[in-house]
């Protein structure tokens, strides 16, 4: 994948931490784990990961929270975001799905911790709903976006 235009590229909204795979990533998921919600400040978190040999950091240097005796969870120390989900011992790490570029190349073929779940959740799709624009056409806004354009770089 390195060199290629279809390679995986991702990183953090202000753009201090950026990375790449090397390899595609093998696995992805959904969690609902409490630890996740905290982490995220979402009812789950998206993850796809491999091996950790496979995943390089372009630019920056990533922040560590060492979240329980088992698990590391790296975030950008200027912006906040969360980008890294690792077991300590193993040669395994994950980036959240949404700090990919293309967040559209990982898609979720697994959940974990199903027990977690908030109650609201599965009835998401059936809440009003809008676009971005008709929302902030609505509000007579303009938004003026401070994040890092989705790529690679």
């Amino acid at each position: 994948m390195t060199g290629s235009s279809d390679r995986l590229t991702g990183g953090c909204q202000c753009g201090a931490l950026r990375y790449e795979w090397l390899e595609k990533p093998t696995h992805s998921s959904v969690c609902y784990c409490r630890m996740c919600q905290k982490a995220s400040g979402q009812p789950f978190m998206g993850l796809t990961g491999g091996e950790r040999e496979n995943l390089r950091w372009t630019r920056g240097t990533l922040s560590i929270f060492k979240s329980s005796n088992m698990v590391e969870r790296g975030f950008c120390r200027d912006c906040g975001t969360p980008l890294t989900y690792s077991f300590v011992s193993t040669g395994h790490v994950s980036v959240a799905i949404n700090s990919l570029d293309d967040p559209e190349a990982m898609p979720p073929t697994r959940q974990f911790d199903i027990g977690s779940k908030v109650s609201w959740l599965d009835g998401i799709h059936a809440l009003r709903a809008s676009t971005a624009d008709d929302w902030l056409k609505a509000k007579g806004a303009t938004i003026v976006s401070y994040q890092h354009p989705d790529k690679p770089d």
